[in-house]
Parts: C-alpha cells; structure tokens; sequence
C-alpha cells in the first residue's frame, strides 16, 4: 500500500512552507495556505520510519468534518478541501497556546493525580476521584506552544496573563471558545456512542486581527474517546477503559521498550503492523463520523494532490 510521507511542491504564488510532525504546510499570496496531512505516524514526539496508509485523508476528513459541524460556534481558517488529503485556508499567525480541555481524570492529568498533585495548571481537581472517572465539569489545563523538538508546558492562566503571552480579553474569547467546541464534540461523541474524555484547540489570528480556529480538531490524534457502552460498568470494576485514539500506537511502542527517551531505539515496524494500524485508523474515522470509509486512489498520491491543489487555486 502506498503511502506520502513527505512532500516537495511548488504552488503557484508559493512564498514558504512549514514541516511539522505530520503536515506540511504551504503558505501562498493573498494570506493562503495549503495543508496537506501526510500519512506519517508520530508518538512521543518521535516520527515513526514507515508511514500508515491513509492515515493523512483520515485526519484531514475527520479535522474538516467537525470544522464545518462547529463553525456556528467558533471562526475557523478552513476554506476549502481540494482534495481528501488537503485542507485550504486563512493563512494566521498561531497564538503560541494550546487549549486543552478535559472532561475526565485521564492520561496525563491521571498521571499528575496519581502523583499527588490536586492542581493542574492552577485548576483544583477534588479529591477521591479514580482514573477515567469524570470531571464534575470540564476543566481547561493550557499548555504553551513549545518551539520544536521540546515538549509542551502545563501553564495556568494567571501565570500566561502575567508572562503576558496573552491579553485577558483574548483568552476570556479562548476559553468561551473551547467550552463551545467542547460541549459541541460532546454531543457529536454522544451520538456515535463515544464518550469526548480530553482534546486540544489551536488557535490563530487573521490578517484583520480575528482570532479563529486552526489546525485540527475531534481526530485521534488530538483527542481522545472513550465507547459510552460499558464505561460505568468497567468504572465500577476498577477496569480500563475502552479507549478510542493514538493511546494503542504509545502503548505498543512502550510494550517495546520505547518513550522517546535518549538512548531508546525504535521499534521495527513490519509491514503487517503498519497494516493493522492503517485497519486501526479506518476503525477510528469509522467510529467518530458514523459513516464508511472510502479509500481514495493512492496510485500516484503526490501527483493526484498537486492536480487537486492546482486546480483548486486556478479554479479561484
């Protein structure tokens, strides 16, 4: 199976790009970008060596889906989706902040609570509570953007306001903003049988100076979900929970020996585990959209983009 892991157009009125971990980012005139989800595969901010087939078109129609089914709510930088890997959109300059809202003990917030700390970035979390049991309300637990290559920072908001990495105003709207988007994931979640347990929203501002919605959002590599059915039952019992998201791509690299930690060698990926986890993200788009997926042509990927991408801006 094919896949694009890595991409090297020139689009015409191109004036830069962007690679991140996964996408790759082309900025155009006129305040234009092209983003285009390879089919790469990170973990622990480690690049995996092979990449997932149709890993990027699931991201990108999964994080333009729920752009669209939440545009009501928030702004976002979303224009058009050329093709299945693809996404066009306002060129913004991205505030350095992530707003990661959790509506249960999980993951890292388990992992601080197990420690024994009762605060997250300045939010109380109460006592007597057991991993995977829910927040009384969703809390917000911001982190700052880190520059590449370094991990992102839990901050609260009294500390950004004071740092002045952004005005009261502004984050006032970002926090309206992502208890929207939360509440509006929630109930998406609900209807496909999923429980929305913690995300992050990224933001950015326009060149008239709006703040919108950015990057992507409800995918599983930016979220995490867990099946409504049965989660009571296994709380009670003291058993995992049946998780929806990346969490089983981190949990075989740990069975593996590997955190990206220094000195850590990554695992072999045989041909027969990509595959399964290419089957495992299929589940996943499956199971959050509530529809079929249908494979796009994969013959000649960088060709069938670059004819979308071109079409598209000369369409314009």
């Amino acid at each position: 199976m094919k896949t694009i892991t890595e991409t090297h157009f020139q689009f015409p009125g191109q004036t830069g790009v962007y690679k991140g971990k996964v996408r790759e980012v082309y900025y155009l005139e006129n305040d234009l970008l092209v983003m285009i989800a390879t089919d790469r595969l990170s973990a622990f901010d480690v690049v995996m060596p092979k990449g997932i087939p149709y890993k990027g078109q699931i991201l990108n129609q999964i994080a333009t889906r729920m752009m669209r089914e939440t545009a009501d709510l928030v702004p976002n930088w979303l224009v058009a989706t050329p093709d299945p890997n693809v996404a066009v959109g306002v060129r913004c300059e991205p505030v350095k902040l992530e707003m990661v809202i959790r509506g249960y003990l999980a993951g890292h917030a388990a992992r601080e609570y197990k420690a024994g700390k009762r605060t997250l970035c300045g939010v109380s979390m109460p006592e007597g509570m057991k991993e995977n049991d829910r927040f009384p309300e969703p809390i917000i637990t911001p982190a700052t953007k880190a520059e590449q290559g370094d991990h992102d920072e839990d901050i609260s908001r009294e500390e950004l306001l004071h740092r002045g990495l952004i005005s009261e105003t502004d984050y006032t709207l970002l926090e309206r903003y992502t208890r929207a988007l939360f509440q509006r994931g929630s109930e998406l979640a609900a209807s496909r049988g999923l429980l929305l347990v913690d995300t992050k929203y990224e933001f950015g501002r326009t060149p008239d100076g709006s703040l919108v919605l950015i990057d992507e959002i409800h995918t599983p590599d930016s979220s995490r979900y867990f099946y409504a059915e049965g989660y009571q039952e296994r709380q009670d019992r003291g058993e995992p929970q049946k998780q929806l998201s990346k969490e089983f791509v981190r949990q075989w690299l740990i069975s593996e020996g590997f955190q990206g930690k220094p000195g850590q060698k990554l695992p072999v990926m045989t041909d027969a585990y990509v595959e399964s986890v290419s089957e495992r993200y299929i589940e996943l788009y499956e199971q959050i959209t509530g529809e079929s997926f249908q494979k796009a042509d994969t013959s000649d990927l960088p060709g069938r983009i670059e004819e979308s991408v071109r079409h598209y801006l000369a369409s314009r």
